[in-house]
Order: structure tokens, then sequence, then C-alpha cells
């Protein structure tokens, strides 16, 4: 089935699922609302929504720290770890993944608001016909970056769900880590990796992220890199560019591939990078599992603290 004609299906799934209290809904009177920036514009968002589909990877920690069970997730994208009450609660429906969203079943879940984007981002038309739809994902087309696009999207569910001060301390803990990492960042040179199927690629596309702002530079500025490591960059190549550092992204451990090689392992396997600087003074820092899947503030905040640490003890 397509995804118009599965969108479809849906839309008439609720139809029936909310019967005839969608007739009477509009004889009762509008709640208050709160206009915020969206990657699709401004848009009028109502205040404490009470059934919330969260499917946007960057904002899963933020809500479930704003005190807010969702009534529907993708939670096959979402680690088990610090999130073991949402994968144990039956009353949350499983809408798939972004390749092959179930909206059957996030019609059914009757959601109020649909905090969409990011990996789903081209279902927006789709995910439109179920509810209202907001796409406040992280973004590098932010004009401040990544990170301040986080900032913003954390403010934004702080004003829906009136949790400003749950929102002001996620903002605080992520600039207070990021400007330690900033400190303490050597000016030297780095290798931003991906690890994915036992190969080393450049995974500057996602990694590249992190370090901006920092004194620490990466050996193949301007090559994008690709987040699923295929953009053809060599061991070889990377051992002639010779960095001071590594900081990788274990694309298999946040996949939760089982039978995988650990990155660590991988690149300290590798004949051909046996003689570089950050192997030899054990300068890699590979990132926590989770960070392949989540993405958001506090994944970032939790990152950049690592990068304090590591680079202080060196």
């Amino acid at each position: 089935m397509s995804r118009a004609l599965r969108a479809a299906a849906a839309v008439a799934a609720l139809a029936l699922l909310t019967g005839c209290a969608a007739s009477t809904a509009a004889d009762e009177p509008a709640g208050e609302t709160v206009t915020i920036a969206t990657n699709l514009g401004p848009a009028d968002v109502a205040l404490l929504p009470e059934r919330v589909a969260v499917l946007d990877s960057t904002a899963m920690e933020t809500v479930r720290d704003m005190g807010i069970t969702p009534v529907a997730a993708p939670l096959a994208l979402i680690p088990e770890r610090g999130f073991e009450a949402w994968h144990t609660d039956a009353a949350i429906a499983d809408v798939g993944t972004h390749r092959e969203p179930d909206f059957e079943a996030l019609a059914a879940a009757e959601p109020d608001l649909i905090i969409g984007g990011y990996r789903f981002s081209d279902a927006q038309d789709e995910l439109e016909g179920i509810a209202p739809t907001i796409d406040i994902a992280a973004s590098e087309e932010h004009a401040d970056g990544w990170i301040a696009s986080l900032e913003a999207q954390t403010s934004a569910l702080g004003q829906i769900f009136q949790a400003e001060d749950e929102a002001e301390d996620i903002i605080a803990a992520l600039e207070q880590a990021r400007g330690e990492a900033n400190a303490a960042a050597p000016e030297s040179t780095v290798f931003l990796g991906v690890v994915s199927g036992g190969q080393i690629d450049n995974g500057a596309q996602r990694v590249g992220r992190i370090i901006e702002g920092m004194s620490i530079t990466d050996v193949f500025a301007g090559d994008e890199g690709d987040v699923h490591g295929d953009s053809g960059l060599s061991a070889e190549t990377i051992a002639q560019a010779n960095p001071e550092w590594a900081i990788i992204l274990d694309r298999d451990a946040g996949t939760g591939e089982t039978d995988a090689q650990p990155a660590l392992a991988v690149i300290e396997g590798n004949e051909a990078l046996a003689n570089t600087a950050f192997v030899t003074e054990g300068r890699i820092i590979v990132l926590e599992a989770d960070f392949y899947r989540l993405e958001g503030a506090q994944s970032y905040t939790r990152t950049f603290q690592q990068l304090a640490e590591a680079f202080a003890q060196s």
C-alpha cells in the first residue's frame, strides 16, 4: 500500500474511532495556544496537549524529561536505556519506523499533537492528515547551527507543555557542557569517523556538529562524509593525514547490531592506522552507543562532557 493510501486509511480509521466526539468538537471553545517557530514556519499550537505522539528522535529525551508519556512513538528507534518505561508501557502505540511508518497505529492512538520532523520529515503531509503536526527537529539549516536549533526546540517544547523551568535546566546543562568542552579542546587535529559494518569512514556529516566552535580541526574539513559509511575514504588516506585525535560514531552499536565488532576494536585492529598519532597515543573517543539514535540536547550534553574529560586528561 502506498503512503498516500495508508494515510487515507489512517484518517478514515481515526474518524471511526472518534465517532460522535468529532461532530461535537466544533461546538467546544478553543483552548489556549502558543505560536512557535518551526522548520516549516510559525505555527499555533494548543497548550498542554493531552495526547502527544513523538516521532522526532532529537526531541525524545526532552519530552521524557518534561514528564510527558506519549500515546505513540517509533519504539524500534528508541534505545532501551533511559526509556524502559516507554518500552514496557502497553498504552504506547508503536508506529514503526520512518522507513515503514504505521499510520493506522498512529491514527488509532488519537493524538492531539504529533511531534514530527527529522527522520519523519518526508511524512509531514500524511501526519498532518491525522493530527496537527509540528517539525521543530534539530536542523543544520538553523541560522546559528545545530546546537542552537536544539535549544530552540527545547524552548518550544517548554512553552507547549508549560515546562519552562525544565527547558531552562536542559539548555543550561547543554551550554555548560559545551563551554567546558570548548575550553578543554586542544589546538590540534582530529579525524571524525564512523564505523559501520566493520568499515571505517568519514563521519563528518554527523560528528562534525560536535566540534563547531572548537579549536580542534577536522583533517578532512570540507569533505562532507556519509552517515552510513560509504564515502570512499580509505584507512591509508586517514593514516597519511595522521590526526592527533579521533572522534568516532559507532553506528553498529547505535543500531543494535549485536554481532558487530566494537568500533574501537575495528580501529585498533586496522594495520594501516597502527602508527597514527591517535592510535599510538590512545586519543580515540567513541561516542555513546545511543548517540546515533537520539542526537538531542541531552545526547550532546553527555558528549560534550565526554570530550571535556578526554581532552583534559590528555
